[in-house]
């Protein structure tokens, strides 16, 4: 298939190209959803873990405390 249009040869690869790169990135998405999946089931399901979750993510804290943000250089 030696053409000079959108069919050619070069043309067809890089689609190929394309296509695989995308399907890559499509598998790896669909892990990284498992992963976020699982952890919001442990979220949701034990309320220390929620509360661990909420006061490093969000830097929540309670009414009577101090929070001390430590950065490491």
């Amino acid at each position: 298939m030696l053409f000079f249009d959108s069919n050619d040869l070069l043309s067809q690869y890089r689609l190929s190209q394309k296509l695989n790169s995308l399907e890559s990135d499509k598998l790896f998405y669909e892990q990284k959803i498992e992963e976020v999946k699982e952890e919001r089931e442990e979220l949701f399901s034990n309320n220390e873990l929620l509360e661990k979750f909420a006061r490093e993510k969000y830097m929540m804290r309670k009414d009577n405390e101090d929070v001390y943000i430590v950065v490491k250089k």
